[in-house]
């Protein structure tokens, strides 16, 4: 019996839109929960609500965003804190409908001035044989950095996960140039799940006006059935991204 999995990936730009004009996690959450997503993959969360809203956010139960998106929908979440400042920290985040076995957020910097981090989490199934791994990232602006964060996250999965292992390779790429997607596939055999579907990679930034392939879903051992970049004009005036989703189907037999 194969197992189907809807998978998000979102950069939500801490809460805020492009200008800053308004803290909208309350509507990025019941957005993120329209998309009824298994697994959601976040770049530049906070690690709380900023200071200056906490006073007109009288309804939020928790001072943590990521127990704020999280709520009662996905009971499994895991934090991964790159930037540490004065008054807050942010980072990348994984929520999931399924329980989260193990995680570990790796340093993944190339400068003092970008603080990046690859969380790796490792996904378990119940009553199912298997596990599947799931790595979030956000990587640098410029391309130098970028080439040295690819060769760390090649390491990681090849000293860490075995090749016949189901994996998910998710986030914000920073990828304009669009010379990610070759060595993945090179070295890890990993393949875009919008490609796949669509024939080239999704264009997701700047959210009111696409330009720029960004975000993206790798996979290895899953199958893939749709993938699309959410344009629903709710999502506009939220992060500078737009959220970019996949229907992914991983073959696999129940436990007897």
């Amino acid at each position: 019996m194969d197992l189907k999995l809807k998978v998000l990936t979102y950069n939500i730009h801490k809460g805020f839109p492009l200008h800053r004009r308004k803290y909208v996690l309350a509507e990025m959450r019941q957005a993120i929960r329209s998309t009824k997503a298994d697994l959601v993959l976040l770049q530049e969360i906070l690690g709380h609500h900023p200071k200056e809203e906490q006073d007109s956010l009288g309804e939020m139960e928790t001072s943590s965003q990521l127990e704020y998106l999280a709520d009662t929908i996905w009971t499994h979440f895991a934090y991964g804190k790159n930037a540490v400042y004065t008054s807050n920290n942010h980072g990348n985040a994984l929520l999931s409908r399924y329980p989260i076995i193990r995680w570990e957020n790796i340093d993944i910097s190339t400068n003092r001035y970008e603080k990046r981090g690859l969380l790796h989490a490792e996904v378990g199934l119940p009553d199912w044989k298997s596990r599947f791994h799931v790595l979030c990232v956000h990587l640098d602006l410029t391309e130098k950095g970028r080439q040295k964060q690819v060769q760390q996250i090649i390491r990681r999965v090849k000293q860490n996960i075995a090749a016949d292992e189901p994996l998910i390779l998710a986030g914000d790429f920073n990828d304009w140039l669009k010379n990610l997607c070759e060595d993945f596939e090179r070295e890890l055999g990993l393949r875009e799940a919008y490609s796949l579907c669509h024939g080239q990679c999704a264009k997701t930034f700047p959210s009111w006006w696409p330009l720029l392939s960004l975000d993206r879903i790798y996979i290895r051992g899953f199958e893939v059935s749709q993938a699309e970049v959410i344009s629903d004009s709710e999502w506009r005036d939220l992060s500078d991204h737009r959220p970019l989703a996949a229907d992914l189907i991983l073959p696999q037999k129940p436990e007897r």
